[in-house]
């Protein structure tokens, strides 16, 4: 195949790592190091905070990461913020604790960690999390508000706001747990790409990018070519323009491989 992308945009949970893991298998880590060793830019596009991205980025040749899906950009170079877009969450966690009872609520302070409303799971967040009440919440602009519903399946949860209007935000609805993901408005992954490659001079036809998420669906159809990870759910395989194996068979490394050959 003669074309090759000049930039690779990849998700980091169930792409690069199992969820909520920062372990890459040798195959991946070897697949991304040959990417950049082209000259081509390495770039994470996730959900996770930047304080959550770090470990993974240390262990990677990365060229710029796209945190918080596109509301934090994060040079690792330098440890700079370039661009960091943030919304008022009160509104959005008031019209969901209305909707769900039992639903616990965190914002992100960026490269800390998280204001919490409720408790979460052992693991969920990344950083230094500290108890707040919900004045203490509402009165902090959050570039990413994170709420999960206990006891409850990711299923559950897609059905429960399928029809639910959140005026003032992007949101997303993760499919291994029952888990939202909330940003400023006009905010993701492939809105956040599109801009990075406009200041690098990046057509979008020069972009390949791989993700499994209901996050990545933007990103993968804005993408020259867009890849789903073959765990991923039949509505993001159904918009990508191909589908990897999945993470346990180092899918994002058989794709890689084709385009960066060892």
């Amino acid at each position: 195949m003669n074309w090759r992308p000049r930039l690779v945009a990849l998700d980091i949970d169930g792409t690069l790592t199992p969820v909520g893991s920062n372990d890459i298998s040798p195959a991946v880590k070897a697949a991304i190091t040959r990417v950049a060793d082209h000259g081509t830019k390495v770039v994470l596009s996730t959900g996770r905070s930047l304080i959550g991205v770090a470990p993974v980025a240390a262990q990677l040749p990365v060229s710029f990461a796209l945190c918080s899906n596109g509301a934090v950009w994060w040079d690792p170079a330098t440890n700079e913020i370039p661009k960091r877009t943030t919304f008022e969450p009160g509104p959005t966690i008031e019209a969901l604790r209305a909707l769900l009872p039992g639903t616990v609520f965190a914002v992100e302070r960026t490269g800390v960690g998280n204001l919490a409303l409720g408790h979460f799971l052992p693991g969920d967040l990344w950083g230094e999390t500290i108890d707040a009440t919900f004045d203490e919440i509402a009165a902090t602009p959050t570039p990413r508000l994170v709420m999960r519903w206990l006891d409850h399946t990711p299923a559950e949860l897609s059905f429960a706001v399928k029809d639910l209007d959140l005026p003032g935000i992007e949101w997303s609805v993760d499919h291994t747990e029952a888990w939202l993901t909330a940003v400023p408005p006009d905010v993701t992954k492939g809105s956040a790409l599109d801009e990075l490659c406009d200041e690098l001079g990046i057509s979008t036809d020069d972009v390949l990018a791989i993700g499994d998420g209901t996050n990545d669906v933007e990103m993968l159809k804005w993408a020259g070519l867009g890849v789903a990870m073959g765990q991923a759910p039949a509505s993001v395989q159904a918009i990508a323009d191909e589908v990897a194996p999945t993470i346990l068979e180092d899918g994002a490394a058989q794709v890689l491989d084709r385009f960066f050959p060892g």
